[in-house]
């Protein structure tokens, strides 16, 4: 193929993109209102393990959320169904980031806890799917990821709004390999969906009372979208004038969390979706790493709750899996009962939790023989709550 044929069919592939994505927005301004959880009968939670340690930290978590709702469970309020078929080996047998029947059922719950999943890089035996994360966030348009980080002693109270749906992720499994010298992958950013995830933090932190809101881009440099989203965000702030608004560029926003002085500042994050899932990580180091940050994945009719680490395969080839540490998953399972409206159960986890990791810490999770499994854990988890 000459370099203008591989041009020509590059174009192609990019207008077929275009149109996609206009769709896709059009479909967002059609959107409804915000699921009501009180209106339903029974609220469906799905429990799906993913794969590597994904199985055994999501079924930790489901029994102790099954502990904790157990009256709701006997009274026919709350259901639980367990879905499998999320592994990297189902998932490359049909070519799909997420197989069809799979995705079906997660699409008849109302909330899933989801186990990490194994998304293929270079060097891997696997073939180029989508990440599982990627494609459910979008196929059920979970287009806010809301991840909170609290350090008391450090003047940390920090809750971050990632753009879930657009950005750098929207099809970064869709580029375009140009020609031998030239690959090129795209950015979507759509006014719909900045303006939602906006008004989304905005919202969450009039009512919770948090009186900075910080929008986190590139826009010096990434002019055209990291610049829309800029703006419409700040256009979105004016509606909140008792609330500041500041802009920072994500380079020096990693900088200032490390700062003593200046990371006392910050409150609620505004990101584009690349951003937000490198700076959420940095951010849950200063809580004691990623096995202990929760993550909510939150969209108008789905909520998907999951760890903020990877499956770790690595554990479960080397007969360590047991050992998972289910904390991230614990700390997502807060968020779940919170969002499902269980507020009393999602304070008595989340003190459970904090007794369990930070205070008492009978218990010590290493990943390995010298700690205690992950079912240990759970239980010390449980026995905890019983008796606050």
């Amino acid at each position: 193929m000459t370099t203008n044929e591989s041009i020509q069919a590059a174009m192609q592939k990019f207008e077929a993109l275009l149109r996609a994505q206009q769709s896709r927005a059009e479909e967002i301004k059609a959107q409804g209102e915000f699921l009501d959880y009180t209106a339903l009968e029974q609220i469906v939670i799905g429990v799906c393990g993913g794969d590597g340690i994904g199985p055994t930290i999501t079924k930790e978590s489901a029994r102790v959320l099954e502990y904790l709702l157990r009256e709701e469970v006997r009274a026919g309020k709350i259901a639980f169904r367990s879905i499998d078929g999320l592994t990297i080996e189902n998932r490359v047998a049909v070519n799909q980031a997420i197989p069809e029947d799979v995705l079906t059922e997660l699409k008849q719950c109302h909330v899933i806890l989801k186990g990490p999943t194994t998304t293929p890089q270079a060097g891997d035996p696997w073939p180029n799917i989508e990440s599982a994360n990627v494609a459910m966030r979008k196929a059920l348009d979970l287009f806010a990821n809301v991840r909170p980080v609290k350090v008391e002693e450090e003047g940390i109270d920090w809750t971050f709004f990632r753009e879930n749906t657009e950005g750098a992720y929207a099809v970064g499994s869709q580029g375009v390999h140009v020609t031998d010298d030239l690959a090129v992958d795209f950015v979507v950013t759509t006014t719909e969906g900045s303006e939602r995830i906006a008004r989304l933090a905005y919202a969450y932190a009039r009512r919770n009372g948090k009186e900075r809101v910080s929008i986190i881009t590139k826009a010096n440099v990434i002019k055209t979208t990291d610049g829309k989203f800029l703006a419409l965000c700040k256009e979105v702030g004016k509606e909140y004038p008792e609330i500041t608004t500041d802009e920072w560029y994500i380079d020096i926003t990693t900088a200032k969390l490390i700062d003593p002085k200046r990371r006392r500042d910050f409150r609620v994050f505004i990101l584009p979706n690349l951003y937000g899932d490198i700076i959420t990580d940095e951010a849950a180091e200063f809580q004691g790493g990623v096995g202990t940050a929760g993550s909510a994945n939150i969209g108008k009719r789905y909520a998907m709750f999951e760890a903020i680490h990877g499956s770790a395969p690595r554990m479960v080839r080397e007969g360590r899996g047991q050992y998972a540490d289910p904390c991230s998953m614990l700390r997502a399972s807060v968020m779940l009962l919170s969002h499902i409206g269980a507020q009393k159960q999602a304070d008595l986890l989340e003190r459970a939790l904090d007794i369990c990791m930070f205070t008492e810490k009978k218990l010590q999770i290493t990943g390995r023989e010298n700690g205690c499994t992950c079912a240990a854990f759970g239980d010390y988890v449980m026995e905890t709550i019983s008796a606050l």
